[in-house]
C-alpha cells in the first residue's frame, strides 16, 4: 500500500481521524477512544499488516499529552505514524496496546514513568526509573526541586 491507500483505509475505519500524508509516513491523529480498535485493525488486516511497533514515544504537546506510535509492516514494507491524544493533563489515560504489540508493555511503562500517562488494561503498570514521588520530568510544566533533570 502507498500512503494514499493507507489514508483511505484508516479514513474508512476512523472517519474523524486527522490524517496528513507525507512523503515518508502517513500520520494519523486519533482520540484515546479510537486507539485500540484502530491499532488492532492495522495489525490484523491483510492489506496493512502492521506487525512491528518500532517506536512508542510519549509527548507533552503543551495543551495536551499524547503518545506517538511508529508502525511498520515487515511483510509489505510500509509504515504509518499514529498519534493518540489523552485529552486530560491532570489524569491522562490511553488504552494499552501491549496486547497487540508486546513491545508496548515496556515502552508504556517508560511513558508512564516520565510523563505520567496511565495505560488502561496494562498487564504490569509500574515506574521503571523514578520513585513514586519524583513527578514526571518530561512534562513541560515539571519543576525539578531536587535536580533529577539538569538543564
Amino acid at each position: 500500500m502507498d500512503n494514499l491507500q493507507i489514508e483511505n483505509f484508516i479514513r474508512n475505519l476512523v472517519p474523524q481521524a486527522e490524517i496528513k500524508v507525507g512523503k515518508q509516513f502517513t500520520e494519523v491523529t486519533v482520540v484515546a477512544g479510537s486507539l485500540h480498535e484502530l491499532s488492532a485493525k492495522l495489525r490484523d488486516s491483510k492489506e496493512t499488516w502492521f506487525d512491528f511497533l518500532f517506536c512508542l514515544t510519549g509527548v507533552d504537546f503543551g495543551q495536551n499529552l499524547g503518545v506517538v506510535y511508529h508502525l511498520r509492516s515487515t511483510i509489505h514494507g510500509h509504515s504509518v505514524v499514529v498519534k493518540a491524544m489523552c485529552g486530560d493533563r491532570v489524569n491522562p489515560v490511553l488504552p494499552t496496546v501491549s496486547d497487540i504489540w508486546i513491545t508496548a508493555e515496556f515502552l508504556e511503562n517508560e511513558v508512564f514513568d516520565l510523563l505520567g500517562i496511565h495505560f488502561s488494561n496494562h498487564p504490569k503498570p509500574r515506574r521503571l526509573f523514578l520513585a513514586e514521588d519524583d513527578g514526571f520530568p518530561l512534562r513541560k510544566d515539571f519543576t525539578d526541586n531536587i535536580n533529577i533533570v539538569s538543564k
